[in-house]
């Protein structure tokens, strides 16, 4: 292959991952929102005495709303078809989700019970800050790597190039 047309498949890989990354951050930012939103509604209401239940049924809807968002939005190409494949595909996304938040808590753990960081302020910028971006990262490479790969897609790159 020429060194443009290697130089031009790499800038448009490059180009391609920018998109993603851009629509992933988006959509985490709004999932994000739906999580503070469903968690306030919910101790608002029907769950005013029960913060943890709050917590875990938002994050599940918010976890939802990433799953369909992310697979017809930022890996709308590499998502799978079949509904074996569809099956397989999101669980291994809440895999991924649940690894990506035991990061963010192992950040916390870290910072709070190893190294004495015990305030508010360290605890959140541990947990939501310095977690919160190790675990994004991870969920996003861990989606291309893993969650959206999808054999057709595959095939049609191999084919194309």
């Amino acid at each position: 292959m020429p060194p443009a047309r290697v130089t031009s498949t790499r800038l448009s890989r490059l180009l391609a991952t920018a998109r993603q990354l851009v629509s992933f951050g988006a959509i985490g930012a709004f999932c994000f929102v739906v999580d503070l939103g469903v968690y306030n509604l919910l101790r608002a209401t029907v769950l005013d005495d029960k913060p943890i239940g709050a917590k875990v049924a938002s994050a599940v809807v918010s976890t939802a709303v990433a799953y369909v968002l992310n697979r017809f939005i930022t890996f709308r190409a590499e998502r799978t078809t079949g509904r074996r494949e569809t099956i397989r595909e999101g669980l291994l996304f809440a895999l991924t989700n649940l690894i990506g938040l035991g990061i963010a808590a192992a950040c916390l753990y870290v910072s709070h019970y190893l190294l004495g960081f015990t305030s508010t302020l360290a605890d959140n910028v541990a947990g939501n800050g310095v977690g919160l971006v190790l675990g994004t990262a991870f969920r996003f490479a861990a989606y291309k790597a893993l969650v959206f790969r999808s054999h057709d897609a595959r095939r049609t790159k191999e084919i194309v190039e």
